[in-house]
C-alpha cells in the first residue's frame, strides 16, 4: 500500500526551495552567490535552520521510494527509469538554466560587460570551482539529481550484494526506537567524507540507505516515529536553535560542538517530519496530486526565477531588505508555477524535466 505522506513531504520540502535559495543572497558568512545583498542575520538564520535536514530528507524519502520501486521493477528497469528521471533533467538543466545563472553571477560579481549570448563561451570554457558565481561552468541545483543518480546506482549494487549474502531478510518488528535515534552517531563523521562543493556524498548515501533498509523494511519504525514525533521534534528544534545561535549569532567558532548540534538537528528533525507526515499527511486528494505532479518541474525551474527577480529588483528595492527578500519570492513562485503548467502541456518538456505530461 502506497504511503502518501512520502509524496506530500517531498513536495512540501521542494516548494520551500524558493525562500531558501532567496535567503542565500543575504548570507552573513561570506559565501559567494549569483547576486549578493547586505548580509542579514535573521534571513541567514532561515538558511541555517533548514540546511541540516532540508536536503537529507529528500535523500531519505528517495531511499524509501526505492523500496517501492524495486517491488515493481527489475534492477535494470529501475536504473533506466532513474536515468530518464534524473540524468535527462540534469543535462537539460545544466545546459539551459545554468548559463543564465552564471551570466548573472559574472555581471554582479565581476562586472562582466558582454552580452548574454556571448557569455555562453565563458560558461563552457571557464572551469574553476564549479559554483558558477564567477560566470564559469556549474550545475546549479542540479547537483541533487546527479548525486541521487549515483547514489541510486551504488545502492543497487549494495542491495544486490546484501541479498546474495543474506538470502532471507528477517523483519525485526520490535526494533527499539532508541536504536533508530542512535543512527545519528555516524553523521558528524560523514560531513567531510567524499565531499564535492560542500555536499557530502557519504552523508547522503548513508541517509538514503537508512530510508531503504530501516524506515521502509521495518514498519514498526514508522509507527514509532509517529508515536514519538513530538519528542523528536523537541530535540530537533532545540539542536537547530543551538546550531543557528552558534553559527550565526554567537560570533565564535564552536567547531565540533556546532557539528554535533547540526547532526542532532538533521536526524531528529527528519524523524519528527516522518512521524508528523505519517500522522497528518498520509492522504491523497486533488490538491496533493496537483502539487506532487508539479514538484519535479518546479525543482528545475525555481532557481533561475528567484535569481532573475532578485537581479531585476536589486536597484528598485535595494534600500528595503524585507521587500527585497519577499517580492522576488512572490514573483518567483508565480513564474515557476506558470512555467510548470506550460511544461505539463508539452510532452517534450516533461521528458526533459523528468516528469509526466498531463496533456492526454
Amino acid at each position: 500500500m502506497r504511503k502518501h505522506f512520502i509524496d506530500n513531504l517531498r513536495w512540501i520540502d521542494v516548494f520551500l526551495l524558493i525562500p531558501y535559495h532567496a535567503a542565500q543572497a543575504f548570507n552573513t558568512w561570506g559565501e559567494q552567490n549569483y547576486i549578493l545583498f547586505e548580509p542579514n542575520k535573521i534571513i541567514s538564520s532561515f538558511i541555517v535552520f533548514f540546511s541540516p535536514f532540508f536536503m537529507p530528507l529528500l535523500f531519505l524519502l528517495a531511499g524509501m521510494s526505492t523500496r517501492y520501486a524495486l517491488k515493481k521493477r527489475t534492477y535494470g528497469q529501475y536504473i533506466i527509469e532513474r536515468a530518464k528521471r534524473l540524468i535527462v533533467p540534469f543535462v537539460f538543466g545544466t545546459l539551459v538554466f545554468c548559463p543564465i545563472l552564471a551570466y548573472i553571477g559574472d555581471v554582479t560579481n565581476y562586472a562582466y560587460e558582454g552580452g548574454f549570448f556571448e557569455h555562453y563561451k565563458v560558461f563552457f570554457t571557464k572551469w574553476t570551482d564549479l559554483s558558477g558565481f564567477d560566470g564559469g561552468f556549474h550545475v546549479g541545483q542540479f547537483w541533487f539529481l546527479f548525486f541521487l543518480f549515483i547514489i541510486s546506482l551504488v545502492s543497487v549494487g549494495i542491495i544486490v550484494l546484501t541479498n546474495k549474502i543474506i538470502r532471507k531478510q528477517r523483519k525485526a518488528e520490535n526494533i527499539p526506537f532508541v536504536v533508530v535515534c542512535l543512527m545519528v552517531i555516524p553523521l558528524p563523521f560523514l560531513y567531510n567524507r567524499l565531499s564535492v562543493g560542500g555536499k557530502s556524498f557519504a552523508e547522503y548515501l548513508y541517509v538514503f540507505l537508512i530510508g531503504y533498509y530501516v524506515i521502509m523494511l521495518y514498519d514498526k519504525v514508522i509507527e514509532k516515529a509517529e508515536k514519538y514525533r513530538y519528542v523528536s521534534l523537541t530535540i530537533g528544534l532545540a539542536a537547530n536553535i543551538a546550531n543557528v545561535y552558534m553559527f550565526i549569532w554567537s560570533g565564535k567558532d564552536y567547531g565540533t560542538i556546532n557539528g554535533i548540534a547540526k547532526a542532532l538537528a538533521e536526524w531528529f528533525m527528519i524523524l519528527a517530519l516522518i512521524g508528523i507526515g505519517k500522522n497528518k499527511l498520509d492522504y491523497k486528494n486533488k490538491a496533493t496530486e496537483y502539487m506532487t505532479q508539479r514538484s519535479f518541474s518546479y525543482f528545475s525551474l525555481h532557481f533561475v526565477w528567484i535569481v532573475l527577480f532578485q537581479y531585476w529588483f536589486a536597484d528598485i528595492l535595494n534600500s528595503n531588505t524585507v521587500m527585497l527578500y519577499i517580492v522576488p519570492i512572490i514573483c518567483a513562485y508565480a513564474a515557476t508555477l506558470i512555467c510548470s503548467e506550460i511544461c505539463l502541456k508539452v510532452p517534450i518538456l516533461c521528458f526533459l524535466m523528468g516528469t509526466k505530461s498531463n496533456k492526454f
